[in-house]
């Protein structure tokens, strides 16, 4: 059985007092809506969205007020159709800091969308963003984490759309997402049509033998805290190597609207624990050191860094 008492990544101190050595894990949130959700996609259409009551906004600045608290800045991967109604929220985000990411417009599952829809989305999206922000957005995040076998095709949509790093590929066996044998840790890919694209893998722990997913959202919910905070020290090689982390605005919201008419399965994953997951973030933002991907990205030693010569070898 793991050790869940392990001391988590202690800082060292100086002479000059406290200099933090510890990795710097990318903190990242998908700023979308309640009802975006793909738990929740058998029972809201797309077409309701706009009739549905936004929560998206006070509960984006509940995480930029715990952000600013502590000191931290992240990543914030902008849905497009948030960005098209609250462009000022997104200036927010902007101004206080924080790095700007796409999450694509629709939240749809990208292998379920054609190319040709993916292409145009991705480019709006992006232009959206930047048009907002008045500045490049680069990084990407697909809904869901869709980009699977079955979607590698979107990489290359990525790189000629302009984007120079992606964090959309999980390394764990899932029934909506994953490829279980891509690498742990970033690497840099090399597209069909020979770009490079930075990725930034979410995260998993090894624990005898198995992968665990231990990278947020459901899993930080439905974990106890102690044993998240563990499989996140174990991915880490216990303070050898950044890691990402990731949420939404409505997993730190429990009075959202309740849909009762979801699967059972889905209402356990949508919530379970939003009534604690806010008190949670704020003991791992103590437990840890976080800045944005970006920055999380640039810590890692060079020589460390992977190239995959070509898309096949995720196939």
């Amino acid at each position: 059985m793991p050790d869940l008492t392990r001391p988590q990544e202690p800082a060292t101190t100086t002479n000059h007092g406290t200099a933090d050595s510890r990795p710097l894990h990318a903190m990242s949130i998908d700023v979308e809506d309640y009802f975006h959700v793909a738990a929740l996609s058998r029972v809201i259409r797309p077409d309701q969205w706009d009739t549905l009551p936004s929560r998206v906004e006070q509960n984006t600045r509940r995480l930029l007020a715990l952000f600013e608290s502590r000191n931290v800045k992240s990543t914030f991967f902008v849905l497009g159709w948030v960005a098209e109604r609250f462009p000022s929220l997104i200036r927010e985000i902007s101004d206080a800091g924080h790095e700007i990411a796409s999450h694509g417009y629709s939240h749809q599952l990208i292998y379920r969308q054609s190319p040709d829809v993916f292409r145009s989305e991705t480019v709006r999206s992006k232009k959206l963003l930047e048009d907002i922000i008045g500045q490049p957005v680069t990084g990407y995040r697909a809904a869901s984490y869709s980009i699977t076998r079955e979607s590698l095709w979107a990489l290359d949509i990525l790189a000629e759309s302009g984007f120079t790093w992606d964090s959309s590929i999980f390394p764990i066996h899932h029934d909506n997402y994953g490829i279980p044998d891509s690498p742990r840790e970033p690497y840099t890919i090399r597209t069909g049509t020979g770009q490079e694209l930075r990725e930034f893998p979410l995260t998993t722990a090894r624990v005898m033998g198995l992968s665990i997913p231990a990278a947020g959202g459901g899993y930080f919910r439905q974990f106890p805290y102690p044993l998240f905070r563990y499989l996140f020290s174990n991915a880490s090689g216990f303070g050898e190597r950044p890691q990402m982390f990731y949420l939404h605005p409505w997993e730190v919201d429990p009075d959202q609207p309740r849909f009762n008419n979801a699967s059972w399965f889905s209402r356990f994953r949508h919530y379970t624990n939003l009534d604690k997951c806010e008190d949670r973030l704020a003991r791992l933002l103590d437990d840890f050191r976080f800045g944005t991907v970006s920055e999380s990205y640039d810590a890692y030693r060079p020589d460390t860094l992977r190239i995959n010569t070509d898309l096949a070898k995720l196939a």
